[in-house]
Parts: structure tokens; sequence; C-alpha cells
């Protein structure tokens, strides 16, 4: 019986894909354990200094992060990292980890994505999942970490930013859920909202030029710097 090589190969490549896709969901689980739920990114401190008080503040808020924050940051830079993974270009690795630390306004943003960077390194070490040494930026951020993973994987590069951008949203909600009184049904229709200004931020994210990188989010900074010295905190930023 002659082997149909086509159906053989095509079955190969869903195998891959499949995989690509479990590892992009097993790296976006709210039950990976790097601790992602102790930070709130700021949000905290918009329900405390009333800025956000109902579910069409939080949508709102959300809507203005993503578009004037991820999609000119987080976003473009997971590409950006990713590509430099593949390529085994330790000086750009190094370069974007740098430059994404910089951009970081105020110590709590700046220990979040140091203190989920160095998480996921412990975990993927426990897992034999580590890059080679002479690849690892010194302090590699969460970013920098994740485009790894999604490298390793071979997770197509779209896929990783809307994979990061669908765990942010959903980090944001439980979030809001705890600290607002916000329902889960109210969480899902902001979901639901959200989810096509998730691909248009992707878009937008893979279509910047380097010079059009970096956060616009003054009020996310303020309200950020205040949280370090707010009386009663739930979460770490």
């Amino acid at each position: 019986m002659p082997i149909n090589t086509q159906a053989t190969a095509a079955q190969t490549s869903s195998a891959a894909g499949d995989l690509a896709l479990l590892g992009l969901m097993q790296l976006v689980s709210p039950g990976l354990p790097i601790g992602a739920f102790a930070w709130s990114q700021g949000l905290e401190s918009a329900f405390e200094l009333g800025w956000v008080e109902n579910e069409a503040g939080l949508q709102s808020w959300l809507e203005g992060v993503l578009e004037d924050g991820l999609s000119r940051c987080e976003l473009p830079l997971l590409a950006r990292l990713q590509s430099a993974w593949a390529a085994e270009d330790t000086a750009l690795i190094a370069e974007w980890n740098s430059w994404l630390q910089a951009t970081r306004e105020t110590s709590e943003l700046s220990n979040e994505d140091a203190r989920l960077g160095a998480a996921l390194v412990t975990l993927l070490r426990s897992l034999e999942l580590l890059p080679d040494a002479r690849l690892i930026p010194d302090e590699p951020g969460y970013i920098t970490m994740f485009a790894w993973v999604a490298h390793h994987r071979n997770v197509p590069v779209r896929q990783t930013l809307l994979g990061f951008a669908w765990a942010w949203l959903e980090n944001q909600l439980v979030v809001a859920c705890k600290a607002l009184p916000l329902g889960h049904t109210a969480a899902q229709r902001i979901t639901e909202h959200m989810r096509s200004r998730l691909v248009t931020a992707v878009e937008a994210a893979l279509q910047r030029d380097d010079q059009e990188l970096g956060p616009i989010l003054p009020g996310l900074a303020l309200g950020s710097a205040l949280h370090e010295t707010q009386y009663s905190r739930l979460f770490r930023s």
C-alpha cells in the first residue's frame, strides 16, 4: 500500500501546531506558578483614587492601557525579542531587555517585571527549559523570558502577542473582581467587548517602527507612584 506522504506531512504539521498552542496556553495560564496574581499593574491605585469605580470605568481604563501601553511597548517588544531569540542575537536580546527596564516609570512597575522574570527563570530551570546561559541577559525581565518560551515552543509571533494580551486582560479582571464590586458576569461582558480590541492592538503592535515604541500612560505612572505609599493594599503594584 503506497504511503500518502502529503497526508503524513499535514498530520505532522498539525501536531506541531497543536503542541505550540498547548505550550502557549500553559504559558498564559493563571495557574503558572510565577506569582502574577500578586500584581495589579497600577489598577488597584486607580480604584483607590476613584479613577475607576464601575464596569464602564474599568472598560475605559483597560482600553486606554491596551492602546497607549501594551500596543506601544510590551507587544511590539515581544515580537522583537522573539525574533532575537530565534536568531540567537545575544546583543539584541540584552538591548531590548534593557530598553524595557528603562521604560518602567515607577519602582513598583520595574519590580514587577523583574520579579516575574526571575520567577519564570526559576520555573524554566526546574522544567529544564532554559536557553543557553550565554544568551540570557543580566536580570532578564518577564517579557524577555516570555518571548524565549514562545520561541522555544514554536509559537507564531502573532499568537504570542495575542496570548500575552489575553493573559494581561484576564489578570486585570481578576484584580477588579477582588478589589472592586465587579461580578464575574460583568467581567465576562468586558472580556467579550475587549476581544476585538486585543486583535486590533496586536495588529498595531506588529506595524510599529522602533522610533514609535514607548508607553504613553502618565496617569498610570502617577497612580503607580502613589500606590507605593498607599495605606492599605491587596496587591504589590
